[in-house]
């Protein structure tokens, strides 16, 4: 009589399964669950760390995950992190950011498809032609660009320091590049006069005041968070509008009965996967450019070491000062 051997159950901390469990499917987990494995012992055996993006999928996101969080977090531990490889699942400008902050270190993108509509929308030549139409006028560039936009820039920011960094500057005027729509934000916010790019993020773009209407009919007294980087209708018709980070804080916090996150889909999954006692309406719109991370493709970064990401050592070295200057704005108001 053949004996049936019992199943092998993963390696994964128990924490770790039960937060899966709360947004993926049994027959989906169980695929996941031998990968997620796989991936843990190879990050033991060649030293490395996955930054993951509240973006990602949970399977990645908690999954995998070593440091998680917004592109603020994750630019900040970029530079602390000790491990010799460091792999993001994210997208390529967080690669980037990640080996300007330690270029000492193996940076790995599981997919060079990873990219960003707002990192796409402006060039280096573009921010030198802005420079010489407003001599003398700084430049406030959001991490969501390229090593090479960074470079030109004074100074960066994230959404969730925006208003702080281009008030820090001390000036009646900056220029800020390249989303339209935290720009508009950030001056209705600010006594500081904003000179804006034309660029805008494929996901946040598609929502509209019409949306959180019809949220509002659906679900009654329901709690709307929308990211600054939504059309300005939608940010008026918000109860809250903050960063990824701030959100998540929010429904950490307060603990509303409902809320809907105005941003991308996988985040309010990420959050469910924590916060069980507030029920999350997903909208769900999702970033192709994030989706490009897999289990499968950071896997295979770890087994093959794809795909390295370097940025020229006199372009890293000025873009690093853009984003040091950013993170040193949060240490002064730290104390």
């Amino acid at each position: 009589m053949a004996v049936t051997q019992p199943a092998v159950i993963p390696a994964i901390p128990e924490a770790t399964l039960r937060r899966l469990e709360q947004v993926i499917p049994p027959v989906e987990l169980a695929l996941h669950l031998p990968l997620i494995e796989e991936i843990q012992r190879l990050k033991r055996e060649v030293g490395a760390v996955v930054l993951a993006h509240n973006y990602q999928t949970p399977e990645v996101f908690h999954g995998v995950g070593d440091i998680r969080g917004d592109s603020l977090a994750l630019a900040v531990e970029a530079g602390r992190v000790e491990a010799p490889v460091i792999v993001m699942a994210g997208v390529h400008f967080m690669a980037e950011t990640a080996a300007l902050m330690n270029p000492e270190r193996t940076v790995l993108i599981p997919s060079l498809e990873a990219g960003c509509s707002l990192a796409e929308s402006i060039t280096a030549e573009q921010v030198r032609e802005l420079r010489r139409e407003h001599p003398g006028v700084p430049v406030v560039t959001y991490v969501n660009t390229s090593a090479a936009v960074k470079a030109e820039s004074d100074i960066c920011c994230t959404s969730a320091n925006a208003v702080e960094v281009v008030e820090s500057l001390g000036v009646p005027r900056v220029l800020m590049i390249p989303d339209r729509w935290l720009a508009r934000w950030v001056a209705a916010n600010t006594e500081v006069e904003i000179v804006a790019w034309d660029g805008s993020c494929v996901v946040h773009e598609r929502f509209t005041a019409a949306d959180v209407a019809a949220y509002r009919t659906q679900f009654p007294g329901i709690v709307v968070l929308a990211h600054p980087e939504c059309p300005s209708g939608v940010l008026e018709a918000a109860d809250v509008v903050g960063s990824t980070s701030a959100m998540v804080r929010f429904v950490r916090e307060r603990r509303a009965e409902r809320v809907a996150l105005i941003t991308e889909c996988s985040m309010a999954d990420n959050v469910a996967a924590e916060v069980r006692d507030v029920e999350i309406v997903r909208p769900c719109t999702v970033c192709p450019y994030m989706k490009e991370i897999t289990l499968e493709g950071i896997r295979d970064a770890l087994r093959e070491g794809r795909h390295r990401v370097e940025v020229d050592p006199e372009v890293a070295a000025r873009a690093r000062r853009a984003v040091e200057r950013m993170v040193a704005v949060g240490r002064g108001r730290r104390g």
